[in-house]
């Protein structure tokens, strides 16, 4: 019996093998089916019998799925093994809780129950944030700005610069003065190479918003943030105009506005205020820029008259102010232009340095660019300045130390070149023509001189330039400036020509603003005050807006010229804007006139009375002298009045222009005129008849009105 053991009977195998080809044709997809049962499984389905001798018959598949328990009973094993009572379960039973031992020799993570942790998305940021703060840590502790432009630029997230302005200042502001002298260095040294202009105003911006929040943490925050923005003005790495725009923006019970307001009138109002700035955070170890730029300047004077390129490049590398390099070649250039005999060395000297490396061709690029955007005022010096500079972006492009991109859009064709050469010699002549003037006070000799050159189209660039140097000097020049105005109006400039100067300087306001520091409050009180002296009407006010390109600062300019002009007593304010000028209140003028007037015709002497209007100062106002001695020999019929015009333009004392300016002004006032004086239109048509028979005033004059007047021309 026991041979039989382990072997299934016929009957049995032959179930088996039915069942498992009904399971092959029968059975779907395990892709369909989750849990398909085996051939084997399907056999704890069949009943086995069990013989009347108490035994099963033993087999493979018996001994698998039947079970003894330990009353002697046979048991049936559960479905997949999973046993009943007195068995070990299937394999992999989930029931109970598992447990996996990490000492196990055979222990495997993987086996690891997997956990879903919630993890947050990193914010780029922050994550800027956190980078630039360790940058700054580093710069403070090895003053090395090349590594910390470099670092920036690894960073590569350039929108986010005006954050690192923020953190950089405020972290200053909580140091020693070293550190905010480092900052303050390390902001000039970056500007334009790494951080451009309009991220450095927004970086000054959100920290005078933040400002209230800084004053929580730093007593003095105002005053600190103040002598930032102010050695930022200073070192022209922002506009002056800056503290104008950002005021706008800010509440003024702010401390951000506090700040502005500290900045503007205790620290850049200050004499000397660049100097003292520049030494406000003392024992830096750095150099001023200004400082910097005498060195770069002495060095290169030296190497013109020694002629040793290696010890110029080495007193370059020493400098260590690689991000500075930019006015090595701008310095380098101007020397070129003003010495002849020093083109030949600094041309040399600029490609040794750039094809050693000390001279980067982004700050060669950048030494081109800056000087081509100067050329205007360099040519007043040296007229023949920009076909110098083309001559020289020619040879180093052809010798391969700029890059040829940059000719491409530096100048026109000859033609323009020629035009050039003839706005140059105008701009170098006016220059000394108001030089002279200003040490003169001589408007006639002035007005001469301008028609002696003979170049009316460039007269909006003679105001222009007037005005310029008179916002740079005293309040006498200025006063001088707005009298000479008033003149020229009258003599040889028309109201375009004004009007277009006027929308030239509004252009260049920025740009103004970084020589001079109240340039835009300036330049609205002289255009205010041609206004006032009816130079212009207001209605010119639009049409100079109508002409300013959009977003410019100008406009700001002009809006603040309507406050001024619409303000009470605003005539009377402006014209003595420039306190102690030479130029009288017009109205005072208007009154001397008329009691000279009267003195002289009650039996005064012709000689004192031209002694008087010369002593009043303002020539180009004698049209109001002709006026009133026409309108005073009409109320008092007496011609007497004639023979002191006639004196007047004898002894050059009134020249043609101010007699025609007269009669022109009388004689659009005949209507008014003729209410008081019947014969007004009659007397005037005498006097108009007689002026141009002596020869002080043009035939031409008064065609029109001769036409329109012929019964008052017949009486």
């Amino acid at each position: 019996m026991a041979s039989g053991e382990g072997f299934l009977t016929d009957e049995q195998r032959e179930v088996l093998k039915i069942a498992s080809q009904n399971v092959e044709t029968a059975l779907p997809s395990p892709r369909l089916s989750s849990s398909p049962k085996s051939p084997t499984s399907l056999l704890c389905d069949i009943q086995l019998k069990v013989p009347a001798g108490g035994k099963a018959p033993t087999g493979g598949i018996a001994v698998r799925h039947v079970r003894r328990s330990h009353s002697g009973k046979f048991v049936r094993v559960k479905k997949d093994g999973a046993g009943g009572k007195g068995t070990w379960g299937k394999l992999l039973d989930t029931d109970g809780e598992s447990h996996i031992d990490r000492n196990d020799p055979n222990y495997d993570s993987g086996e690891e129950p997997y956990q879903l942790v919630g993890s947050t998305i990193s914010d780029p940021l922050d994550e800027y944030k956190k980078a630039v703060v360790s940058i700054i840590e580093e710069y403070f502790s090895t003053s090395d700005v090349e590594l910390v432009a470099s670092d920036l630029k690894d960073l590569g997230s350039n929108e986010y610069h005006p954050y690192f302005i923020k953190r950089l200042v405020s972290m200053a502001m909580d140091r020693h003065d070293k550190e905010k002298e480092m900052a303050s260095v390390l902001l000039s040294s970056l500007y334009a190479d790494v951080i451009s202009p309009h991220q450095i105003r927004d970086g000054f911006v959100m920290l005078l918003e933040s400002a209230d929040d800084l004053a929580v943490d730093i007593l003095d925050a105002v005053d600190i943030l103040a002598l930032f923005i102010s050695r930022a003005v200073v070192d022209e790495i922002l506009p002056p105009a800056f503290i104008t725009r950002a005021k706008k923006i800010l509440p003024e019970s702010s401390k951000g506005y506090q700040v502005l307001q500290t900045a503007e009138k205790s620290y850049l109002s200050a004499p000397h205020h660049p100097e003292l700035l520049e030494r406000r955070w003392g024992g830096s170890t750095h150099v001023t820029v200004e400082e910097m730029k005498k060195k770069i300047a002495d060095l290169l004077r030296e190497y013109v008259e020694s002629g040793d390129t290696f010890e110029a490049c080495r007193c370059i590398r020493e400098l260590d102010v690689s991000f500075f390099h930019h006015e090595v070649v701008k310095r380098a250039l101007v020397l070129a232009m003003e010495i002849p005999t020093a083109e030949p060395h600094m041309l040399k000297l600029l490609k040794e340095a750039a094809e050693e490396g000390l001279i980067s061709s982004s700050q060669m690029v950048k030494g081109f660019a800056r000087l081509a955007e100067s050329l205007d005022d360099l040519a007043l010096d040296i007229p023949s300045a920009k076909a110098l500079f083309q001559s020289i972006v020619l040879k180093a492009i052809s010798q391969g130390w700029l890059d040829a991109s940059f000719g491409k859009s530096s100048y026109d064709d000859g033609e323009a070149q020629n035009e050039d050469k003839k706005l140059n010699l105008y701009k170098k002549e006016i220059v000394t023509i108001i030089h002279e003037y200003f040490l003169s006070d001589d408007i006639p000799e002035l007005i001469r001189s301008l028609e002696d050159l003979g170049m009316p189209e460039f007269n909006p660039i003679f105001l222009k330039k007037l005005i310029t140097l008179a916002m740079d000097r005293k309040n006498r020049e200025k006063e001088m400036a707005s009298v000479l105005l008033s003149a020229l109006h009258i003599e040889i400039f028309s109201t375009e020509d004004i009007v277009n100067g006027f929308v030239m300087l509004l252009e260049s306001a920025e740009d103004t603003a970084l020589d001079i520091l109240d340039a835009s409050n300036e330049l609205a009180l002289f255009l205010a005050r041609a206004v006032i002296d009816d130079v212009l009407v207001p209605f010119n006010l639009e049409e100079i807006t109508s002409k300013l390109p959009p977003n410019c600062s100008g406009s700001e300019t002009v809006k603040m010229v309507r406050s001024l002009i619409t303000a009470r007593h605003a005539g009377e304010r402006l014209l003595r804007c420039w306190g102690g000028g030479t130029g009288w209140a017009v109205e005072d003028a208007k009154d001397k006139i008329m009691k000279l007037l009267e003195e002289y015709e009650s039996g005064g002497v012709v000689a004192e009375a031209c002694h008087c209007i010369r002593d009043l100062g303002m020539p180009f106002f004698n049209h109001e002298v002709v006026k009133k001695a026409l309108v005073m020999a009409m109320e008092k019929k007496n011609d007497r009045m004639l023979d002191l015009l006639q004196v007047c333009f004898n002894e050059g004392l009134i020249t043609i222009n101010q007699m025609t300016k007269g009669f022109t002004r009388v004689k659009d006032g005949l209507d008014d005129l003729a209410l008081d004086f019947p014969n007004a239109k009659g007397k005037f048509s005498f006097y108009k008849e007689y002026a141009q028979k002596k020869g002080w005033l043009l035939p031409s004059f008064g065609s029109s009105t001769t036409e329109a007047l012929p019964t008052a021309a017949a009486s």
